[in-house]
């Protein structure tokens, strides 16, 4: 039996052997940290025998995939330690996820921040005993009057609903059982650290119709570092939570009014502005043309484009004139639109289009998040029509335009490949096409990526950006969609060289995303203290006392004169308590005017980023500063304390 591994080298064995074997040869080391194992690029158990010639990948906590497993493994542990303490307890389900892993579980009595940490406590005693955690099948009948007599209801319903055939597979560890597809561990020993991070509500399979449960969900690592280190990127994270961020700085607000619907306040909406000048210098640099289109457009459009059968359930609709309607969900068939208004030749291709489009999204209420996730946001869209021979180059000016803006913000980023989902539309030909041209771009251009397979739009395949933030944290922006199938459906036409009417290529692409999401993003990465040229308010002008006032309304009409977003605090406060709040609101320039100041018309300068920088004249200030913003340079601020 050859077993080829991910280097391509080639391992024999004469008989069959199980996968945690084969990795015990390979290295007891990295048996050791093995979580889970692909076979033929099939997600399995370290326990799955091996019986012929296969690839074989060892999984271990260090991909998402071998994550998955010790977290799964995790939740496991953790329902074991519930129904230790609280017998009555009725188990539902405990997936891994992106962060660890939750258990939703029904109690009469509700579970409470003192529970958990008895539950911790109890899952370290689990962890001790080094219990081996077993899989076994059995037939759906069977499984159902197994879970029927543990008296587990939420098990036998999602036990009746897979098929008559299904053979049910299940893990124990000691004296703990449950319905589980897997992978696990191959005991509890190696889940060294852990913390049960939060309690929630969650209906019953996510139907409001259903019981509400509890859901508790928690993180795990293998060693106490590593969890410490997560727990102070959470910490972390909880300060620069643009929701508590944006209020304190008076950026934005919601309302009861308008669940997912954000209203800007002016100082969020001097952010915003800043934001879509800088992406409109941007794009005119780079040869594109704006554009808008209205946010209501009848159902024929929407039923030509697509979206009415594969995206209604996310799209708001109305009747006007007894005809439906539709409040857009996405900018591109109203771009198709313009594309079409006039007739198009192979000279005026490749024609770059962008709309700051606001667009309208129906989230459930549970996953409304501040700005990350909202009902209605402005998308930075642009359409991109082409020839087939300008498909490479063209996605290699979108890669460089987005790389722009992230390096412009000091973000690094990763970039995924996502090929054809189950749900799409096209031929083959199309996607394997229009796949390679994205592919064949990021291979020219030199950019790592790893393929995320069936995670492409109905309509395409496509590159998505995920940029990291100051804390680790990795959000997906930037996104280049190439789609063959709307020109299509729009019967969009070009003349080419030739004479003939050809089909122009298209490409999706944003940069931001959502603007409001990216302005959630970049207030937890800055932390609220926006680089200058971002910041709503530059310059604080804080005169000593009243007998200066006039002197700082002086500077102050200089900065606006200059167009600094500037100032000045009149109120009868001693000058630290003014300095204090300033650097509260992180307002990246106090300018402290006083008798000394006012008689050499100079102003003594202090900064988020160095403290007190002495005195300047306030044309030199004003030059400085200038220079700050027109370069939109960054300057680390000063760490407290």
């Amino acid at each position: 039996m050859k077993i080829t591994l991910k280097d391509g080298s080639v391992k024999e064995y004469e008989k069959s052997a199980a996968v945690i074997d084969i990795a015990g040869d390979l290295s007891e080391g990295l048996a050791r940290v093995a979580t889970a194992a692909k076979v033929n690029g099939e997600l399995v158990d370290l326990r799955t025998v091996i019986e012929k010639d296969s690839e074989l990948e060892i999984l271990t906590f260090d991909s998402d995939e071998g994550k998955g497993a010790f977290f799964h493994t995790t939740s496991h542990i953790m329902a074991q330690a519930v129904k230790r303490l609280y017998p009555e307890t009725k188990l539902a389900i405990g997936p891994s996820i992106e962060h660890g892993f939750y258990y939703d579980l029904d109690r009469e009595t509700p579970f409470t921040a003192e529970d958990l940490e008895k539950i911790e406590a109890e899952m370290k005693r689990i962890v001790k005993e080094n219990l081996p955690i077993e899989r076994f099948t059995k037939s759906r009948e069977e499984a159902i009057a197994y879970f029927k007599e543990k008296d587990e209801p939420y098990k036998v319903e999602l036990i009746e609903d897979l098929p008559e055939d299904e053979e049910i597979s299940f893990y124990s560890q000691g004296e703990f059982t449950d319905l589980c597809a897997g992978p696990h561990l191959m005991t509890t020993k190696p889940v060294k650290a852990f913390k049960l991070t939060s309690l929630a509500g969650a209906y019953w399979r996510g139907n409001e119709k259903n019981k509400m449960l509890t859901r508790i969900y928690g993180v795990s690592y293998p060693k106490k570092a590593e969890l410490d280190e997560y727990l102070h990127m959470m910490e972390e994270a909880k300060k620069r939570d643009h929701r508590k961020l944006g209020k304190e700085l008076g950026l934005f607000m919601m309302c009861e009014e308008g669940p997912g619907f954000p209203f800007f306040l002016p100082k969020g909406m001097v952010l915003k502005n800043t934001l879509l000048d800088y992406w409109r210098e941007l794009h005119k640099k780079k040869g594109y043309v704006e554009i808008s289109t209205p946010i209501i457009l009848n159902r024929h459009l929407w039923e030509n484009s697509g979206h009415w059968d594969h995206y209604k359930d996310n799209m708001y609709t109305t009747v006007i004139d007894d005809e439906d309607f539709a409040v857009k969900p996405m900018n591109c068939p109203g771009g198709m639109l313009v594309y079409k208004s006039e007739p198009r030749s192979y000279k005026d291709l490749p024609l770059r289009v962008g709309e700051l489009g606001i667009v309208h999204r129906h989230e459930k209420s549970g996953q409304l998040h501040g700005l990350m996730r909202v009902r209605c946001f402005t998308q930075d869209d642009a359409h991109i029509f082409m020839t087939p021979d300008q498909i490479r180059e063209e996605i290699k000016g979108v890669a460089g335009l987005i790389d722009e803006v992230y390096s412009l913000f000091g973000f690094k980023y990763h970039v995924e490949l996502s090929t054809r989902p189950e749900d799409s539309m096209g031929s083959d030909e199309d996607w394997e096409m229009a796949t390679e041209g994205l592919r064949g771009a990021l291979e020219d251009l030199g950019i790592a990526y790893v393929v995320n397979e069936g995670d492409g739009a109905f309509y395409g395949p496509k590159i998505d950006f995920h940029l990291e933030d100051s804390i680790g944290r990795t959000w997906q922006c930037g996104t280049i969609q190439l789609d063959m199938q709307m020109p299509q459906r729009f019967d969009l036409e070009y003349t080419g060289a030739d004479g003939e009417k050809h089909r122009p290529i298209m490409i999706h692409r944003v940069a931001f995303g959502s603007i409001e999401r990216f302005i959630g993003i970049l207030t937890e990465h800055f932390a609220g203290a926006f680089p200058t040229w971002l910041s709503p308010v530059q310059v604080k002008v804080l005169p000593i006392s009243d007998k200066y006032m006039e002197y700082g309304r002086k500077v102050r009409a200089a900065l606006d004169e200059a167009g600094i977003r500037a100032e000045i605090d009149t109120r009868a406060e001693k000058i630290g308590y003014k300095i204090r709040e300033a650097q509260m609101n992180k307002i990246p320039y106090m300018l402290v005017v006083g008798a000394k100041e006012e008689e050499a018309e100079v102003v003594s300068v202090r900064s988020r980023f160095a403290g007190d920088e002495g005195q300047k004249g306030l044309k030199e200030f004003i030059r400085d500063i200038k220079n700050e913003i027109e370069m939109k340079k960054i300057r680390e601020t000063a760490k407290e304390g």
